[in-house]
């Protein structure tokens, strides 16, 4: 099969894909977003075709059970990946919707998470494995702009620097610490124990981004209408008054999508 084979196969099954989404869901979307979907996929098969032709075992599901936390909570750890044979080399690899900047900037969280992960794959279910590595969904800006205006060339300069595979060092000697760590949470989600961070944290950059924790993570957050710190750090920003105050408890989010999915909802009424 010919990449441009693939590459229509690719859309026909994108296609029937949403089309059953759509009508399972009763969620449309305009062409535009439709299209920058698309491209995503298509972007992948292009930049990963090595990868995805050499797939041995795809959501695979890893599961370690039977863990008890220090207070008597029951737990079992699951994860999914996708392993692959290249050469006398195993490779597994989990895919994160995150930027793969942001992913950079906070390798030692994905490192906690995979150790754990190859630990099941090699010493519960005593396989071999040489390599862990992280693949980011998300695109490039480069790639993202590239792909919208179509120019091939750029389209290859920009594919070639994107670099969306980051391999993650495998530390055996950090399982037993990352399992404990798991279990902390779990405790503090059985006792519904939910503190924030504190307004400092939010102010933060965020490793591998521009932008600050309250932006990044806050605003895409339904919980800080309730949050302490989050009003803490609104007033801390200018929120002089009320109407202020306002201005950031209705925020929603990045404006274009909000204008999107307005549009997308009233396509789909106008067609039912």
């Amino acid at each position: 099969m010919t990449p441009e084979y693939v590459e229509e196969r690719i859309k026909e099954m994108f296609e029937k894909n949403y089309q059953s989404l759509r009508l399972a869901g009763g969620h449309a979307l305009t062409e535009d977003i439709r299209q920058l979907a698309l491209n995503q996929v298509i972007a992948f098969y292009r930049k990963l075709r090595n990868i995805a032709e050499k797939v041995t075992e795809t959501e695979v599901k890893l599961t370690l059970p039977n863990e008890v936390s220090p207070n008597n909570n029951k737990f079992n750890i699951e994860g999914i990946v996708d392993i692959v044979q290249e050469g006398d080399e195993v490779w597994m690899y989990d895919l994160k919707t995150h930027d793969a900047d942001y992913i950079r900037g906070h390798k030692d969280f994905y490192e906690d998470q995979l150790n754990v992960y190859a630990h099941v794959w090699q010493k519960l279910r005593d396989n071999h494995l040489d390599h862990t590595a992280i693949i980011s969904t998300a695109l490039s800006e480069k790639v993202k702009s590239a792909m919208k205006f179509g120019d091939e060339e750029i389209q290859k300069m920009a594919l070639k620097e994107w670099e969306p595979v980051i391999e993650i060092e495998f530390k055996e000697e950090n399982v037993i610490e990352t399992i404990k760590e798991f279990a902390k949470v779990v405790d503090n989600i059985e006792g519904r124990v939910f503190s924030p961070p504190d307004v400092d944290r939010l102010k933060k950059k965020e490793p591998g981004t521009n932008v600050q924790f309250a932006t990044y993570v806050c605003r895409n957050c339904d919980a800080r209408f309730s949050c302490s710190s989050y009003r803490e750090y609104v007033k801390q920003s200018g929120a002089r008054n009320q109407t202020d105050m306002w201005n950031y408890l209705e925020d929603t989010g990045d404006a274009v999508f909000n204008e999107e999915k307005i549009l997308a909802n009233l396509e789909r009424k106008g067609n039912g």
